[in-house]
């Protein structure tokens, strides 16, 4: 995927009142040594009423001839300046549980047709920095089926996502070659990526 015109012209201070999507705030508290801190954090503000988390990530394992791969997005993400290589992922709308937003995410972004397998607890991405919070959800694709092999993405007006898979062995190692290549790589997936070089090495 090439970043073609996409670049950051500027940047500036953005005011709370005209946030949409976070902001920025101080919170006061007693620490465990009974003193009082301030800590400075930022909050998404788009959890739907009632749910307990922002969004998800999907682990999306294509079972082929040639061995079991992993379905992986590209995409332009300003704040880095630079294309991510990230799992497919995306907010959870109202009413919605962790497996249906990671189905429907799924649809939306790739085009694929898949159910959910397994579920995480809550994960935090930053909570140092931020409360933004998620599950890791597995999901089977069946590669037999129609709507699988005609893919049709439904992307938002400003998404540009490429969709690709690797092999899973070889994830590791090519997370360390994208890099080398000048991508960034989201944690979510490097941590993954990470765990199964990991067990891997131990014979887990």
């Amino acid at each position: 995927m090439s970043q073609g015109q996409a670049r950051v012209i500027s940047t500036e201070l953005l005011p709370n009142s005209e946030a949409e999507w976070k902001r920025l705030v101080k919170t006061t508290y007693i620490g465990q040594d009974g003193v009082t801190w301030t800590w400075e954090h930022a909050e998404r503000t788009t959890r739907p009423k009632g749910s307990a988390f922002d969004g998800v990530s999907v682990i999306a394992i294509l079972e082929k001839d040639t061995g079991r791969e992993i379905l992986l997005e590209k995409q332009y993400r300003p704040p880095l300046d630079k294309i991510c290589i990230e799992l497919p992922a995306g907010l959870v709308d109202k009413g919605e549980t962790g497996e249906q937003a990671a189905v429907r995410e799924l649809k939306e972004e790739t085009g694929y047709v898949a159910q959910a397998l397994t579920t995480s607890p809550i994960m935090f991405n930053d909570p140092g920095f931020c409360n933004t919070n998620f599950k890791l959800v597995e999901v089977s694709v069946d590669m037999s089926l129609p709507e699988n092999q005609n893919l049709k993405p439904e992307l938002e007006e400003n998404e540009f996502i490429e969709v690709f898979h690797v092999k899973l062995d070889d994830l590791w190692d090519e997370c360390v070659r994208w890099e080398a290549q000048g991508y960034a790589l989201d944690a979510r997936l490097a941590s993954f990526a990470k765990g199964i070089q990991v067990a891997q090495k131990y014979g887990l």
